[in-house]
C-alpha cells in the first residue's frame, strides 16, 4: 500500500479535495472568491490556524493551475492532490504535506512550460485565450511564469524609524529584507500574521504591494500641494499619499463606498495621519492634483488572486475601460490649471491602460502627457502588474 494512504497527508489530502469541490462552481463567477474560502475555513472548527494556512495554500495552488488540477483529477484524486503538493510553495504549514506526497519527485522548476512537461498536461492552458489579444505582455515569459507563482508579502513603513519595526519584528523571528527600489518597503519572507503585531496596530506598517508603492514615486509626486483621491477604496494609496505629501499638504478621499471610506478612516487614525479628510459624497472643489486609481479587471493581480483568471472576460474589460474613461473625464473637471492628474490601474490590458489615457488625451486637448506612462511587469520587480500615466492640465 502506498504510504501516503497510512499517513494524515491521505486525509489532508481528501479534505483539501473536498474544499475545493465546494468552491468549483463558483469559480467563473464569484469575484470575491477569497471571501468565501475564508468563511469556508472558519466554519470547520477541526481547523487550527496551521491547517488554515496549509489548506488556504492548497486551495490558492489549485485555482492558479486550476486546468491542470482538473486534467490531474480525471485521472485520479491522488494525481490531482499530488500535482498540487508539487506546485504548492513550501512553507511550514505546507512542508510535511508535500515531502509526504512528492517523494521522489524533481524540485519545483522555475518555468511554466518545465512545470508542464513533468505532468503532462497543456503549458498554455493557465491562461485565458483572451488573454494574448488584450495583454501581449504578459503571455510571454517570463510574465507568464511570474503571473503563475505565489505572491510576495510586501509591508510599507509609516514611520521615518525603521528600528522599533524591525526589532519586533526580530523577536517573532520574522525575516524581512528591504527593497532596493522603494526605501519603505520590506519583503517579508517568512510566514507572518502581521495584523497581530504591535508595529500593525500602532500603525507603523501597512500592507502593501511593492508595485502599489512604486506607482506614486513614479508620478513624481513630491511635497506640498492639496489633491484628491478620487477612488480612495480602503485607502492603501491614500496614506501613501498623504505621507508623501507631508504636513503641508492634504488629501481629499472620494469613493462611492461607504464602508471602505469607514475602513480608510480607521487605518488614517490608527497610523496618526491627520492630513486626510474623508468627503461624504461628491465634491466640486479644484485641486493641485487628483489621483484616479480606476476599478479595474485585475489582470495584473492574478498570482496573488488567481481566481480572477477564471472569472474574467474580454466584456469585464470592456465594461472596466468604460467605466474607466467616465472617472477620468469626471475627476478631470476637478485639476487646476497646471494641476496634475495622475491614471492608475491594476489591470494588464492596453484596453484599459494606454487606449483609456489616448482617448481621453484626444478628447481633452488641455491636457499633455507629464511624463512617459509606466506598465510595472510582474517580472519586473517581482510585483503585481500596474499601469500609471501621469498627466498634466496645460
Amino acid at each position: 500500500m502506498d504510504p501516503v494512504r497510512r499517513s494524515p497527508a491521505a486525509s489532508q489530502g481528501r479534505t483539501f479535495l473536498a474544499l475545493l469541490a465546494g468552491l468549483r462552481p463558483h469559480v467563473s463567477t464569484d469575484r470575491n472568491l477569497p471571501s468565501r474560502i475564508q468563511q469556508q475555513l472558519a466554519r470547520d472548527k477541526r481547523f487550527g490556524s496551521r491547517d488554515r494556512r496549509l489548506y488556504r495554500e492548497l486551495l490558492y495552488t489549485a485555482l492558479r493551475h486550476l486546468p491542470w488540477i482538473e486534467a490531474k483529477l480525471a485521472q485520479s484524486d491522488d494525481e490531482a492532490i499530488r500535482a498540487t503538493a508539487w506546485l504548492a510553495t513550501e512553507t511550514a504549514a505546507t512542508l510535511a504535506f508535500r515531502t509526504e506526497w512528492t517523494t521522489g519527485w524533481p524540485a519545483l522548476p522555475a518555468t511554466v512550460a518545465d512545470k508542464a512537461r513533468h505532468l503532462g498536461v497543456d503549458a498554455t492552458a493557465l491562461m485565458p485565450g483572451w488573454f494574448t489579444e488584450h495583454c501581449p505582455a504578459g503571455v510571454v515569459s517570463p510574465e507568464v511564469d511570474v503571473l503563475n507563482t505565489r505572491a510576495p508579502l510586501w509591508i510599507r513603513l509609516q514611520t521615518d524609524d525603521p528600528a522599533a519595526v524591525l526589532a519586533e519584528f526580530a523577536e517573532h523571528r520574522w525575516s524581512v529584507r528591504p527593497s532596493p527600489t522603494v526605501p519603505t518597503a520590506f519583503e517579508v519572507l517568512t510566514e507572518a500574521d502581521l495584523t497581530t503585531s504591535k508595529a500593525y496596530r500602532d500603525g507603523l506598517i501597512e500592507i502593501q504591494d511593492l508595485g502599489s508603492q512604486l506607482l506614486l514615486p513614479l508620478a513624481g509626486i513630491s511635497t506640498g500641494g492639496q489633491w484628491l483621491d478620487a477612488c480612495a477604496g480602503a485607502g492603501g494609496k491614500t496614506l501613501q499619499l498623504a505621507r508623501l505629501l507631508g504636513p503641508t499638504g492634504r488629501v481629499d478621499a472620494h469613493d462611492i463606498r461607504a464602508s471602505a471610506l469607514d475602513e480608510l478612516g480607521a487605518r488614517a487614525q490608527r497610523a496618526r495621519i491627520a492630513n486626510i479628510r474623508i468627503l461624504s459624497g461628491p465634491s466640486t472643489a479644484t485641486y493641485d492634483g487628483v489621483l484616479v486609481d480606476a476599478p479595474c479587471s485585475g489582470t495584473g493581480t492574478w498570482r496573488r488572486s488567481p481566481h480572477l483568471k477564471w472569472c474574467t472576460t474580454p466584456e469585464t474589460v470592456v465594461r472596466s475601460a468604460a467605466l474607466q474613461r467616465d472617472l477620468l473625464a469626471r475627476f478631470a473637471r476637478q485639476v487646476k490649471p497646471a494641476g496634475r492628474l495622475v491614471y492608475a490601474t491594476c489591470s494588464l490590458s492596453h484596453h484599459e491602460n494606454a487606449d483609456v489615457v489616448a482617448d481621453f488625451l484626444q478628447t481633452h486637448p488641455d491636457f499633455t502627457a507629464d511624463t512617459p506612462a509606466r506598465t510595472l511587469l510582474p517580472s519586473e520587480h517581482d510585483t503585481d502588474g500596474y499601469f500609471v500615466a501621469p498627466l498634466r492640465r496645460r
